[in-house]
C-alpha cells in the first residue's frame, strides 16, 4: 500500500491540530456564556426574587452586588493562592466552584442564602476569564493571541443575546430558580467539555504567588487597570438605566425591550469580535483608538436617544465600541505583568466589575441631581475620557521603554 506524501500528512495534521484549537476555545467560551447569562440574566429577575421572598427591589439588588463582589474579592484570591496549579485543572475546579453556586442559587431557601449563593457563583468569574485567555493565546500562538482571547470573552457577549433573553423567558415561565438551574446546567457541560477538548498547554512554566503579586508593582499593569475602571464605566452608566431612557426619553414601547437589549448584546458580539483583530494589529493604537470612539458615541448618545431609531443604533454602537475594548486591556494586561499574568488578566475582571459600579453609581447620582435620563450618556463619556487620559501617557510610556534600548 502506497503511503501518503508526506506534505499531505503535514497538512492534515495541521488541520487536526487546527480543529483541535477551536473546540478547546469553544469549550472555553461555553463558560464565558455561561457567566455571561448568570451575570446579566439576574438584574432581570429581580422583581420576581422580590415577589418570591416577599422583599423589596433595592433588598432583592443584594444579590447583585453580591456577585459582584465575588467577582472582585475571588479573582485576586483564587488566582494567587492556586498559581501553581496545572491551568486544565484550574480551569475545571473554577468551573465546578461556578455551577455549585449557581445550583445552589436554584435551591436556595432564603433571601439570605440566594445572596451567599450569588457570592460564592460570583468568586470564579475573574480568575476563570483570566486563565481561559492564557489558555487559549497559548494555543492560538503568535499572531492570534488576542483574537484567541477574544473568542474567549465572545462567550460573554453571545450570553447578553442569547442566553440572557431565555434565562429571563424561564424565570418567567417556571419560575426565578430555573433561570439559575439552567446556569448550573451551563457549568456543568463546561466542565465536561473542558476535560475532553482542552489541553494542558505546553511550555508553561510554575509561577509563585510572589511572582504574580509583582505585577501590580508594574506601573503599565496599575495604568491598563485604571482604564478599565474608570474608562468602562462609561457604558455601565448608560446600560444601568437604558430601560428608563429607551421609554421615557425615546419613546420605545416596553414590550420591545427584550428585543432592544437583543440589539445592545448583538454590539457587543461584533465588537468583541473586532476589538480582538484590532489588538491583534496594533495593540495600543487600537486601544486608544476605540476608547476615544467610545468617548464620541456616549456623548453622542445624549443626542441619538430622543428618538426611537437612532437610540436603538446609539445603543448598539454603545455596547460594540465598549466590547471591542475588553480583548485589548486583557491582552495589553498580559503583556505587561511579566510572569504574573495570570492575576493580571484576572484582575481585568475585577476592574470591570468596579467600573460597573463606578457607572452606576455617577448615573445613579446626575439622575437623582435633576440632568434626566440622557445625563448618564455624558457622565458616562466624561469617564470614558477620564479612562483615556490615564491610557494615552501609559502608551507614550510604553514606547519610550521599547525604544530606549536602541538608542544606547
Amino acid at each position: 500500500m502506497s503511503q501518503p506524501p508526506a506534505n499531505a500528512a503535514t497538512s492534515a495534521t495541521a488541520r487536526q491540530s487546527t480543529a483541535r484549537v477551536r473546540l478547546a476555545i469553544l469549550a472555553l467560551s461555553l463558560g464565558g456564556f455561561g457567566i455571561g447569562v448568570t451575570e446579566f440574566a439576574a438584574m432581570g429577575l429581580l422583581r420576581l426574587i422580590a415577589d418570591g421572598f416577599d422583599i423589596t427591589e433595592p433588598q432583592a439588588g443584594h444579590i447583585i452586588s453580591a456577585y459582584a463582589l465575588g467577582v472582585v474579592v475571588g479573582a485576586p484570591l483564587l488566582t494567587v493562592w492556586t498559581s501553581r496549579w496545572r491551568r486544565r485543572t484550574l480551569l475545571v475546579i473554577l468551573m465546578v466552584l461556578f455551577t455549585i453556586g449557581n445550583t445552589a442559587a436554584a435551591f436556595a431557601p432564603t433571601v439570605e442564602a440566594l445572596i451567599v449563593a450569588r457570592f460564592i457563583a460570583g468568586i470564579p468569574h475573574g480568575a476563570y476569564f483570566g486563565v481561559a485567555s492564557l489558555v487559549a493565546a497559548s494555543l492560538a500562538g503568535p499572531g492570534r493571541q488576542a483574537r484567541a482571547v477574544a473568542q474567549v470573552l465572545l462567550g460573554l457577549s453571545v450570553a447578553n443575546v442569547i442566553g440572557v433573553p431565555v434565562a429571563t423567558w424561564l424565570g418567567e415561565s417556571l419560575g426565578w430558580p430555573s433561570a439559575f438551574l439552567a446556569v448550573g446546567v451551563i457549568g456543568a457541560a463546561t466542565v465536561v467539555a473542558i476535560l475532553v477538548v482542552v489541553p494542558e498547554p505546553t511550555g508553561g512554566v510554575v509561577v509563585r504567588a510572589r511572582e504574580e503579586l509583582a505585577a501590580l508593582a508594574r506601573p503599565q499593569v496599575l495604568a491598563t487597570l485604571a482604564v478599565a475602571a474608570i474608562g468602562f464605566g462609561g457604558m455601565f452608566a448608560v446600560y444601568t438605566y437604558i430601560q428608563w431612557t429607551m421609554v421615557d426619553v425615546a419613546g420605545i414601547d416596553r414590550s420591545w425591550m427584550p428585543g432592544v437589549l437583543a440589539v445592545y448584546g448583538l454590539g457587543m458580539v461584533v465588537g468583541n469580535v473586532v476589538g480582538g483583530i484590532v489588538a491583534d494589529r496594533d495593540l495600543d493604537r487600537g486601544l486608544v483608538i476605540i476608547t476615544t470612539v467610545m468617548t464620541a458615541i456616549l456623548a453622542l448618545f445624549a443626542i441619538a436617544a430622543h428618538h426611537p431609531v437612532s437610540a436603538v443604533i446609539g445603543l448598539f454602537l454603545v455596547g460594540a465600541t465598549g466590547s471591542a475594548l475588553v480583548p485589548g486591556l486583557q491582552s495589553r494586561l498580559m503583556r505587561h505583568a511579566g510572569r504574573g499574568q495570570t492575576l493580571a488578566a484576572a484582575l481585568n475582571h475585577s476592574a470591570l466589575n468596579a467600573a460597573n459600579a463606578l457607572g452606576a453609581w455617577i448615573g445613579g447620582v446626575v439622575i437623582a441631581l435633576g440632568f434626566g435620563y440622557t445625563s448618564p450618556a455624558l457622565a458616562g463619556a466624561t469617564l470614558a475620557l477620564v479612562g483615556l487620559a490615564v491610557l494615552v501617557p501609559a502608551v507614550l510610556a510604553a514606547r519610550r521603554g521599547k525604544a530606549a534600548p536602541q538608542a544606547n
